[in-house]
């Protein structure tokens, strides 16, 4: 394909935000002799919600921090500049392409409710000179192999997996070229401090079970590790349920979730370690969990807003209560339920909680205390490092009996702890207080 001369593409990152394994970098370069890069930390996703809670909280804020600041720093790599701005795209966009003579905006393809009004009071702004280009960047099984109408997506898991793993091939990672360093431009942009994004600074526990920083070189450093240094990888499938330390489980999700790695990328990694040290079920329960993930977002395109709607993509009329002292009790740890409360000040303090531990309060709030769902998920929105929109309210729709599990059962929280935390070391870690 035929650069076009003398024009600008504009890499608009969302949560794409990685150099390697890129689409958007790829196609830009590939279509035009200049390329520049914006980064956008929109004010309203640091607003309160409907539910009272700040939409991203401050484990999220400073997780991001370090991801744009590393994003920032592996561009300047590819003599591509990146621009902050600590406010809304549609108040910059439209001078950012006529200041640099923006041909193309080059970004991820989003569905969400919130992501689709800011597409939209974008649009409202340009040009219609200005084309924009938006590619699915965030799956494992890209949804062009998979269907060309997602009504049709399977509502259990286990028939969408099958079908998947059978007939549809994983496209391989991009590549992305370096640029001359005649490509960089001034930039008068800075990124924003955690204080003014308001917040105050603070540092992490030492006991959290998620130490990392946030960003693509963290990322590769975490997927090296856990893959080829400490061959954990190999003893997932035994390990996952684990409570406590850094190494029962993989720890990706954070850093998949704002996109500073791709899902392809572990999988041809571990297709690697495959490769070097042999397969088993571990290597491949890795691979099922991402297409879990998969399949939360196959579901959002199928059902568009119903996952956000108190009956869920299944519209079950259920009796939810709204009772904010027993809420906030779940939210602080003084429940009745001592596993519950573990884990939920495990995610107070430190923006991280064990998939084993989501399960449990999940079901706790919502089966046992009979609280709205929604509440509960805007939550675990506001404070998890590792929130995915179509992950999050998927999980809690299936826990709720709204979703996906044709089951809709309910946790028994005892006997869980018992299993999982039968000598109290995890809750003796949360519950215990000490002086240091």
């Amino acid at each position: 394909m035929q650069k076009k001369q003398n024009t600008t593409g504009l890499i608009w990152f969302r949560n794409n935000l990685r150099t390697q394994d890129n689409t958007s970098i790829q196609k830009a370069i590939q279509n035009h002799d200049k390329i520049i890069a914006i980064y956008f930390f929109d004010p309203k996703y640091f607003k309160e919600d409907e539910f009272g809670f700040q939409k991203t909280a401050k484990f999220r804020a400073q997780f991001l921090l370090e991801t744009i600041t590393d994003l920032k720093q592996q561009l300047e790599e590819l003599n591509i500049t990146l621009l902050t701005f600590f406010d809304a795209p549609e108040n910059q966009l439209l001078n950012i392409t006529e200041t640099y003579k923006v041909d193309t905006i080059y970004t991820q393809k989003e569905w969400t409710k919130e992501e689709l009004d800011t597409n939209h009071l974008v649009l409202k702004t340009m040009s219609d000179t200005v084309n924009f280009v938006e590619d699915y960047d965030q799956f494992l099984y890209h949804p062009e192999t998979v269907s060309n109408n997602f009504s049709n997506i399977p509502n259990v898991f286990t028939q969408f997996r099958k079908k998947l793993e059978k007939y549809v091939k994983i496209q391989e990672e991009v590549s992305i070229d370096k640029l001359e360093d005649s490509n960089l431009i001034p930039n008068p942009t800075e990124i924003p401090s955690l204080i003014e994004l308001g917040f105050n600074d603070f540092v992490m526990p030492k006991k959290s079970a998620f130490p990392f920083k946030g960003g693509e070189t963290a990322a590769l450093q975490r997927l090296n590790y856990y893959l080829f240094e400490s061959n954990k990888v190999g003893f997932y499938k035994k390990t996952r349920n684990g409570l406590v330390g850094i190494d029962y489980s993989t720890k990706f999700s954070p850093w998949l979730a704002n996109g500073s790695l791709s899902a392809r990328t572990i999988y041809y990694q571990i297709k690697k370690y495959e490769a070097e040290f042999g397969s088993n079920q571990s290597t491949y329960w890795v691979i099922f969990e991402l297409i879990w993930r998969d399949y939360f977002k196959y579901i959002s395109l199928k059902y568009g807003d119903e996952i956000f709607k108190i009956g869920g993509i299944l519209e079950r009329n259920y009796q939810w209560n709204v009772d904010k002292n027993c809420i906030q009790d779940w939210i602080n740890g003084n429940t009745k339920d001592d596993f519950v409360n573990a884990n939920m000040i495990e995610l107070k303090e430190t923006g991280w909680m064990s998939n084993r531990g989501r399960q449990n309060v999940a079901s706790y709030f919502a089966k046992e205390l009979l609280q709205d769902w929604r509440i509960g998920a805007a939550y675990f929105e506001s404070l998890l490092l590792d929130y995915d929109v179509h992950s999050n309210y998927g999980n809690w729709m299936y826990v709720a009996g709204v979703g996906n599990d044709p089951r809709d059962r309910k946790f028994n929280t005892q006997l869980q702890a018992e299993r999982y935390d039968a000598n109290h070391k995890f809750r003796k870690l949360w519950l215990v207080k000490t002086l240091f």
